[in-house]
C-alpha cells in the first residue's frame, strides 16, 4: 500500500509540475497581429509623442495575464545614428526574459549588446500600461526588438506605496494608498 501511495504522489507531482510549466511558458501567450504601420514606434525628442518608424518582418507575442509579457522582433533600414538624433533614448533598458520558443528574442543577447554599445535602446511608448513602458532596442545590423519594462513609477506604486512626484496618479485598484 505504501508503494502505491508513493507512486501516486510522485505521479501527481510530475503532472502538476508539467501543468505549471506549460501554463507559464506556453498557455497564455498569443501572437500579436501586425498592423503594418504602427507596430514599431519611438518617442520623438521634440514633441514627446510616439511616431512609427519604417520596419519589416515584425513578429510579436503578448499575454493578457501580465502587462510585461509583450515581446517583439523586427528589422529596419533606419540607422541608429539618425534615430538617436530624433528619438528619446531609454537609458535604463533591462530586457526581460522571454519564452525560449520565441527564438528571435534573447534577453541575454540584447542585454550584452546594450552594455557593449552594439545596440541602442529607445523609449517607444511611455506608460503603455500604467507603470510600464514599451522599449525598443536596435542593433547596428538592422535587427530590432521590443519589450515592456516596469518604469520608475510602476516600481514604487506596484510595491503599494504612493506614486512619486512627477508620476501620473495610478488608476483605481492599482495600489494601496
Amino acid at each position: 500500500m505504501g508503494k502505491i501511495l508513493v507512486i501516486f504522489t510522485l505521479l501527481s507531482a510530475v503532472l502538476v509540475g508539467g501543468a505549471v510549466y506549460y501554463l507559464q511558458v506556453y498557455a497564455y501567450y498569443e501572437e500579436v497581429a501586425a498592423t503594418g504601420t504602427d507596430d514599431v514606434m519611438l518617442t520623438r525628442l521634440d514633441t514627446g509623442q510616439p511616431e512609427a518608424i519604417p520596419y519589416a518582418e515584425f513578429q510579436a507575442i503578448d499575454a493578457t495575464s501580465s502587462p510585461i509579457r509583450y515581446r517583439g522582433c523586427f528589422t529596419t533600414q533606419a540607422s541608429t545614428v539618425s534615430l538617436s538624433q530624433a528619438y528619446a533614448p531609454y537609458p535604463d533598458a533591462r530586457p526581460i526574459e522571454g519564452p525560449r520558443w520565441f527564438g528571435c528574442y534573447d534577453a541575454d543577447e540584447i542585454g550584452d549588446a546594450l552594455e557593449s554599445g552594439q545596440a541602442q535602446a529607445f523609449l517607444s511608448i511611455e506608460n503603455v500600461h500604467y507603470g510600464v513602458d514599451r522599449v525598443v532596442a536596435l542593433f547596428g545590423d538592422g535587427r530590432g526588438v521590443v519589450w515592456h519594462q516596469i518604469n520608475h513609477c510602476g516600481e514604487v506604486v506596484f510595491d503599494g506605496r504612493p506614486a512619486p512626484e512627477g508620476c501620473p496618479p495610478p488608476p483605481e485598484g492599482i495600489a494601496r494608498q
